[in-house]
């Protein structure tokens, strides 16, 4: 381990002893459950331990970490509306007749599917609803160029677009 990585490991455990207490309060008061909070504490704890911030900068500790912990907060929303989707839609194509997804599988098709969705929201609003009425909604170019209004040839172009950021985001990946 390098003298910087000791340094940072120092600089977290200040940080740690000083305003987990705090933390663990401030996402009591938010999520309504202690043991969320608790969770949320610690994967903002690791998700700092495992960034390339420089934590000499920090000015505001608690800023910080509100920060962190409230972009942990949304990710699990999304991550939890994705998956309510997704056994929604189990369930109203499959209903009774087929055993619901495993544990396993539903965590695998939960991350790929907050992916997917994470990538159609770094998109522009018209090409990300141009790719989500015709893929999803298996609309034709026609019916989006007119509920977007723009041209149909428009509408070809904003879901290239959105396929090939998608494309390269997973090449990245």
């Amino acid at each position: 381990m390098g003298a910087t990585s000791y340094l940072k490991r120092d600089l977290v455990a200040v940080l740690y002893s000083d305003h987990h207490g705090w933390l663990l309060g401030w996402l009591r008061k938010k999520l309504g459950c202690s043991q969320h909070a608790a969770d949320m504490a610690h994967d903002t704890f690791v998700r700092v331990l495992t960034s390339s911030s420089d934590l000499r900068g920090v000015r505001e500790p608690r800023a910080f970490l509100t920060t962190i912990a409230g972009r942990l907060i949304i990710d699990d929303a999304r991550r939890k509306k994705v998956e309510q989707a997704y056994l929604e839609t189990w369930m109203a194509l499959y209903g009774d007749c087929a055993a619901a997804p495993s544990s396993e599988e539903l965590a695998t098709v939960v991350e790929l599917l907050t992916e997917v969705a994470g990538w159609l929201e770094s998109l522009p609003e018209k090409p990300r609803q141009a790719f989500i009425m015709s893929r999803l909604d298996g609309l034709s170019h026609a019916e989006i160029a007119e509920r977007l209004g723009v041209s149909v040839s428009m509408v070809k172009k904003y879901v290239a677009q959105a396929l090939l950021h998608c494309l390269a985001l997973n090449e990245t990946d």
